[in-house]
């Protein structure tokens, strides 16, 4: 076989892969939503699951919570300009209310890629209620979230916690501080 009959061959069968792999419609597509939905509640299971081992106080927190918000990894790379993306899940009253994406950007002195948990926890029934009427949410721009701080036993106060929505930012090394969600946008996935 003589290389351009090859070449023309393997970028022939590269644009069918690649073409059908992007029809939106079929029983293919209710399959990887179905599939998306379950990856996404395991993350959201998993992390949970560590964020009350590695953070004491945690459960207690996330017990008075309304709802919850997770995304179990959310990977941002970086050289100068910076951005992250990740998926998760709305939690409340034991059942997933929808399944949502993150997206920030960031500019500054910086190199390299993280991953990190975000978990956010809305306190009171209006907080999440505004979250679940908003088309797109903007920290910062359409809702103050507060991060919470380990107090000085080592443990999350959930007494001083009085903010309509808190989060946790985990890493590999446990709770982040000093971290700033804002300009961190949200938005619905239609899975």
């Amino acid at each position: 076989m003589n290389r351009r009959t090859f070449l023309t061959g393997s970028l022939g069968a590269a644009w069918l892969a690649a073409a059908a792999g992007c029809t939106t419609t079929g029983p293919s597509s209710s399959a990887n939503n179905t599939a998306a939905r379950r990856e996404i509640d395991a993350g959201v299971d998993e992390a949970l699951s560590r964020l009350y081992r590695t953070v004491p106080g945690s459960y207690e927190l996330i017990a008075k919570a309304r709802g919850v918000l997770v995304f179990p990894d959310v990977v941002g790379a970086g050289f100068v300009i910076g951005a992250e993306y990740g998926r998760g899940a709305l939690r409340a009253e034991g059942s997933t209310l929808g399944y949502f994406s993150t997206m920030g950007g960031s500019f500054g002195a910086q190199i390299g890629a993280q991953s990190r948990t975000i978990v956010y926890a809305f306190m009171t029934r209006t907080a999440l209620d505004r979250f679940k009427r908003s088309s797109g949410w903007k920290v910062g721009a359409d809702a103050t979230v507060a991060v919470v701080k380990m107090g000085a036993n080592g443990s999350v106060d959930t007494n001083t916690a009085i903010n309509p929505i808190e989060a946790f930012v985990l890493t590999n090394a446990g709770l982040m501080a000093g971290v700033s969600l804002e300009g961190s946008k949200v938005s619905r996935l239609d899975l």
